[in-house]
């Protein structure tokens, strides 16, 4: 019996075509609550980025690739910071000739170094509000749980790795990786949640389309695609549903009798 479903946002819940929550998915959810399906949200988002949401209430957030993580959206359960000396390790090798734009994302704000073409189109993409641009070496004043990285190129992780060895990147778009600590994961996030709430693995399922979401596929007791996921996502999951945009959502909770 399935008593948590963990949603990814970008690509899974909400449209890179309309940057909304399609109605199927956000009625299929507030159903789910009504029958007492908890709900939770895992991204890479930062919690002050998750603005795309609409009226939608969740029970919990994993956020940061699972690096921190809400019982509702005030209470902390989980935290697993970045090693000051891989951040202090990045901030020298952005002093340098091979320097790249990037994004600290600390307990309470983002702040990130400077802007590109690469990045306007990404944020455009997303819908993503523009971090505050500043000295990152002021962002270490508190703790940070992920690096986005805007490093383009099939050696972009080798490159994080030199720079941050206690670190590693996972990403769902070949301009940028997220950066996150060793022992990091969304699936992690997962597991310190339904922890919290009395949950069994077995009775969890995660929807997800990028290589973010892999680990939290296999994770879950039931672990779904989005029809526009990679094919590496695709092959990660129990079952590949419709798109975002034609209701893949709802189609997938159809499915396994969880709208009934």
């Amino acid at each position: 019996m399935i008593k948590a479903v963990f949603f990814d946002i970008d690509g899974t819940l909400v449209s890179f075509r309309t940057h909304q929550v399609p109605k199927s998915a956000a009625e299929a959810i507030r159903k789910l609550r009504t029958k007492g399906i908890k709900v939770f949200i895992a991204t890479g988002r930062h919690l002050s980025s998750i603005d795309n949401l609409g009226d939608l209430e969740f029970d919990g957030y994993v956020t940061l690739n699972g690096g921190y993580c809400y019982a509702g959206r005030d209470t902390v359960i989980h935290k697993h910071p970045i090693p000051s000396s891989d951040i202090q390790n990045l901030i020298q090798h952005l002093n340098g000739p091979q320097t790249f734009p990037c994004v600290l994302a600390g307990e309470k704000r983002l702040i990130m170094n400077y802007q590109n073409d690469t990045t306007q189109k990404l944020f455009a993409l997303l819908n993503f509000k523009t971090p505050a641009l500043g000295n990152l070496q002021e962002a270490t004043q508190e703790e940070i749980y992920q690096l986005i990285a805007f490093i383009d190129g099939p050696d972009k992780n080798k490159t994080i790795r030199q720079i941050m060895p206690h670190c590693e990147a996972t990403s769902w778009h070949p301009a940028f990786a997220d950066v996150v600590p060793q022992g990091s994961s969304k699936d992690i996030g997962i597991a310190k949640t339904i922890a919290h709430f009395g949950i069994h693995p077995n009775e969890t399922m995660a929807f997800g389309d990028g290589g973010n979401d892999i680990t939290m596929l296999q994770h879950a007791a039931i672990g779904i695609a989005m029809g526009n996921a990679e094919l590496s996502v695709k092959q990660a999951a129990n079952y590949v549903t419709d798109t975002v945009d034609n209701d893949g959502i709802a189609k997938a909770l159809t499915h396994f009798s969880l709208l009934e």
